[in-house]
């Protein structure tokens, strides 16, 4: 497989990782170094990991996740926006309460943002790829975006304050919708 098609393939798989890093970046909770190098180390981190896991359990484990991957990828992102919306609607709210690159929260997202990467893995199994060198470059790519969507999404919060978290959190419900919708077709 050449660079073209996987890095078409890295920053395909990266806009979701992108979408929420922007989102999480608006709430002001990641704006310090420690907490943008967690999220986005673990964004590409887990972005390396599915494809290789995907490309392991093969087309047998395949038709068992299937069926139930987009409805988790949906609940998960639906979970966070609808707090990033409760809280950007409240004056006195908050999306995160603690610090979103930590614990439950930053497993939660990572794993949200990489089921699509799992069945990535199987398909260039099914093509009898090399798994390490694409994985490689979607986790770079996907944690490059990442960082690129935190230090915009500080930036606009800054800018203009809760109506980016209200923001924020449409667009991971839509993430959400559109993962759920598109494997529903």
């Amino acid at each position: 497989m050449d660079l073209i098609s996987i890095l078409l393939i890295a920053v395909g798989m990266a806009m979701d990782a992108f979408a929420v890093s922007l989102g999480i970046g608006t709430t002001r909770r990641a704006k310090l170094p420690r907490p943008i190098f967690r999220l986005s180390f673990h964004f590409g981190l887990f972005q390396f990991l599915m494809p290789i896991l995907g490309w392991s359990a093969g087309s047998t484990i395949a038709s068992l996740i299937s069926r139930f991957d987009h409805w988790v990828a949906m609940g998960l992102l639906a979970f966070v926006g609808g707090r990033m919306i409760r809280s950007g609607l409240d004056p006195g709210g908050e999306a995160y309460p603690r610090d979103p690159s930590r614990g439950g929260t930053l497993v939660m997202l990572s794993v949200a943002t990489s089921i699509d990467a799992f069945a990535i893995g199987l398909s260039l199994a099914m093509l009898r790829v090399n798994i390490l060198y694409p994985s490689v470059v979607i986790g770079v790519v996907t944690a490059s975006l990442s960082l690129l969507g935190l230090l915009i999404g500080h930036r606009l919060g800054t800018t203009f304050g809760k109506r980016m978290e209200v923001l924020g959190g449409v667009i991971l419900n839509g993430i959400g919708l559109r993962v759920l919708i598109t494997h529903l077709i």
